[in-house]
């Protein structure tokens, strides 16, 4: 595979219609795919608010192309305490939420240089785990996940939330070393 390079830098709020240019792209993927997850109305609208929240806060991040076009994005999130407990050792992980990469960037594996990326940073902050959660029927994302190193944890299926699947990687863990993802803009 030839060197793909992509650089990873903090969203702003200029992003937003190309964050949800991603997640439009990622819908109709799933859709096509017969995978029944993210098509309710509603999602959108709550998306884009959190988005937003999740930007003001510095924990969404893009990762641009070399033409500077938003190919990906991941948002660093709290833990989810419909799933992870105290149990868990919230704080000892970082947690990865809104994880989308354009379909055209699969062949460069930007989600999974992404999730190592992701490692990097719960590395810096001396956290052992990059913790995730998705949708309890997805099983095909569930095995990209396995795929990708992670572990099941457990799976919770609280009633007003179709995500629940929950896995774990050691921070250590870098699928692809060959294939980092530069950190900051490329002004």
């Amino acid at each position: 595979m030839s060197a793909v390079h992509h650089r990873i830098r903090p969203a702003t709020q200029d992003d937003a219609t190309a964050l949800m240019k991603l997640r439009l792209e990622a819908e109709e993927w799933l859709e096509a795919e017969g995978i029944d997850q993210w098509r309710s109305p509603g999602f959108r609208d709550r998306a884009l608010d959190k988005w937003k929240t999740d930007i003001t806060a510095g924990r969404t991040y893009v990762v641009e192309d070399g033409d500077k076009d938003v190919v990906g994005t991941v948002t660093l999130a709290r833990p989810d305490t419909d799933f992870w407990t105290p149990a868990d050792d919230l704080d000892s992980a970082v947690y990865v939420a809104k994880l989308i990469s354009a379909r055209h960037a699969g062949r460069s594996r930007l989600g999974a240089r992404i999730i190592d990326w992701v490692g990097s940073i719960a590395r810096r902050q001396g956290r052992p785990w990059v913790r995730l959660d998705c949708d309890r029927a997805n099983t095909r994302l569930q095995d990209y996940y396995l795929r990708e190193g992670f572990m099941h944890v457990r799976t919770e299926s609280p009633a007003h939330r179709l995500s629940g699947w929950m896995a774990q990687r050691p921070a250590e863990i870098v699928r692809h070393p060959d294939l980092p993802i530069t950190e900051g803009s490329a002004d």
